[in-house]
């Protein structure tokens, strides 16, 4: 392995997962991403090989670099449950153009990151197919859900984790013991956000510490949430202010209006909404206003110095989408390991197995969640 093993980032958004690799040790020779604001955003922070293009142009004409490792996560929106789990989305398909990169590149591992549903897709059988018949090791032990929280991130962030390997099997890496709190990540930020609009970008994290303008009624609903509490104490205690879709709505949506916990990783998620408290556990542990972007941006494990182009919407997309990079980190520095030999290497009746194993369906069929074909 070269000092430096090169990576490729595809569907790179603002690098997240660049960021992780790069802390990691490895070097990035490509990334690609079609939002040009995003790769702006890339390219302020690692630097001119991002091509900001459709992936589905780029690899008509592109000539792709062999390197080590090929990394990303195609769009997640066409197996997500808040965009209806389309099976007739045409963003299920995007892992072909992931796959033809790899192909290309002859890289030695592949990582996929997607949601959960990704594995219980023919989608995700059909990665696994495509992969071993270019080579690659992969089964039920080098895919799965992973937990970012059990990795350092101060937030629960389930992910679907794939990986391939021409060595051999790399199986996913165990929770490092590493531990962050919301009060960890928000440490020196001020209470009150002190800005209220953008300055022309690029911007530095801490100038994310952007603030609402929320009507009466809205800080009122704010002063009744209590910690750790969510939509269902607003409901009982002001039954007046809550709007009455929620009242209808007896189960689920138990973080809508929910304020977060100072001493643990935040509960929930951070989308790409996360400044709506309607949204989710959106709301500061003890102000009565939502998080920041800067506060979102810590909770997903940015660097203070991280730059950022676009809009204030904009920049909440690419803060919501990214791989948390210390959650990225972690997984390079598992490859990193893998690389240069010092994984553990099987056992030749773990090998057999695994052999017989790639004869049959990594994630079982009768588990994989139905998937609606409306569009």
């Amino acid at each position: 392995m070269p000092k430096k093993p090169t990576v490729i980032d595809l569907f790179a958004g603002a690098g997240g997962m660049t960021r992780g690799f790069v802390d990691a040790g490895f070097k990035p020779v490509l990334a690609v991403e079609k939002e040009p604001d995003f790769a702006a955003t890339y390219a302020e922070n690692f630097g001119k090989h991002i091509v900001a293009d459709d992936i589905v142009e780029f690899c008509k004409t592109a000539e792709i670099p062999k390197v080590d490792v090929v990394i990303g996560g195609p769009p997640c929106q066409g197996f997500s449950n808040l965009t209806g789990n389309k099976k007739c989305d045409p963003r299920r398909e995007m892992w072909r153009y992931f796959m033809d990169v790899v192909e290309k590149s002859e890289c030695q591992v592949f990582v996929i990151e997607n949601v959960p549903n990704l594995l219980k897709s023919d989608e995700g059988e059909n990665i696994v197919k495509f992969a071993r018949k270019l080579g690659y090791h992969i089964d039920g032990e080098t895919c799965g859900i992973l937990n970012a929280a059990d990795f350092g991130v101060p937030q629960n962030r389930r992910r679907a984790i794939l990986i391939g390997s021409r060595i051999d099997y790399l199986n996913l890496p165990a929770p490092n013991g590493e531990f962050s709190t919301v009060r960890d990540a928000f440490k020196g930020i001020p209470k009150r956000p002190t800005f209220q609009e953008l300055a022309e970008t690029p911007v530095t994290t801490p100038q994310l510490h952007i603030a609402r303008n929320p009507t009466e009624k809205s800080l009122a609903r704010y002063r009744l949430i209590p910690p750790g509490g969510n939509r269902f104490d607003l409901q009982r205690l002001a039954p007046e202010l809550t709007p009455d879709c929620w009242i209808r709505k007896t189960k689920g949506g138990t973080d809508l209006f929910g304020r977060l916990h100072w001493d643990g990783p935040a509960r929930c998620t951070i989308r790409t909404e996360f400044y709506k408290p309607e949204k989710g556990r959106y709301l500061h542990p003890k102000e009565d206003r939502p998080i920041t972007h800067w506060e979102a941006a810590r909770l997903q494990t940015f660097p203070d110095e991280f730059k950022w182009h676009g809009t204030k919407i904009r920049i909440a997309i690419q803060i919501g989408n990214a791989v948390p990079p210390v959650f990225a980190k972690a997984l390079a520095n598992h490859i990193k390991k893998h690389l240069r030999g010092e994984s553990r290497e099987l056992t030749d009746d773990e090998r057999q197995l695994r052999l017989v194993r790639e004869k049959s369906p990594v994630f079982e069929t009768k588990k994989r969640k139905q998937v609606t074909s409306k569009c």
